[in-house]
């Protein structure tokens, strides 16, 4: 019996990782990637709401199967992974390892915090889930700002778990080479925060 208690604590948080703790899809919140400032606009009902600093692939821009390159245009949420576990929490195969490191733990460089399964929506990304393509945590957030990663869209871990907590599996993903100052809802976050991240819209 005991033993039985002990499985279903074990058996019930990560069940709950494989899921989003919302209903329906998300069609009131938009990512907006920008590989030339190295940030992600969060925009929910067309108007922006945050400002992130991500890492996109050190292996340039594309969606060849092992190309490790991060892939450009329109995607969506597919899968929320992480609910509830701590935010250094590291991942392996998308389960949680029971593992919890620091950010910028020395020599480490796993997949920690939460994970957003995308799914590509044009022709040129439709193998982007299968390529397992994230946004997801890292502990090397020195490394944030800059092109770092193996294909998927890296952010800290305070950050992912904020960003996780405000949108929903089906929320749309869009990643493109231009700067967030090229889009209306860029400029729209830049004139109000003009004193504060504005600075970071390279």
């Amino acid at each position: 019996m005991i033993r039985l208690a002990l499985a279903a604590l074990f058996i019930i948080p990560a069940g709950l990782s494989l899921s989003s703790c919302s209903t329906g899809k998300d069609d009131r919140n938009k990512m907006l990637i920008s590989v030339r400032d190295q940030r992600m606009l969060l925009v929910r009902d067309g108007k922006p709401v945050k400002s992130y600093t991500v890492s996109t692939s050190k292996f340039g821009l594309g969606s060849r199967t092992g190309s490790n390159q991060t892939p450009l245009g329109k995607m969506e949420v597919a899968r929320k992974i992480g609910d509830g576990y701590p935010k250094g929490m590291v991942f392996k195969s998308r389960r949680p390892t029971g593992e919890i490191i620091k950010p910028n733990a020395p020599g480490r460089d796993p997949i920690v915090g939460r994970i957003l399964w995308l799914t590509g929506k044009q022709s040129h990304n439709r193998n982007t889930f299968g390529r397992c393509i994230y946004i997801h945590g890292t502990p090397e957030e020195w490394r944030l700002g800059t092109p770092a990663s193996y294909g998927c869209i890296r952010m800290s871990m305070h950050d992912v778990t904020d960003l996780y907590s405000r949108v929903g599996e089906g929320a749309e993903v869009q990643v493109f080479r231009g700067s967030l100052m090229d889009t209306s809802a860029g400029r729209e976050y830049a004139k109000l925060h003009s004193r504060t991240d504005y600075v970071s819209f390279r």
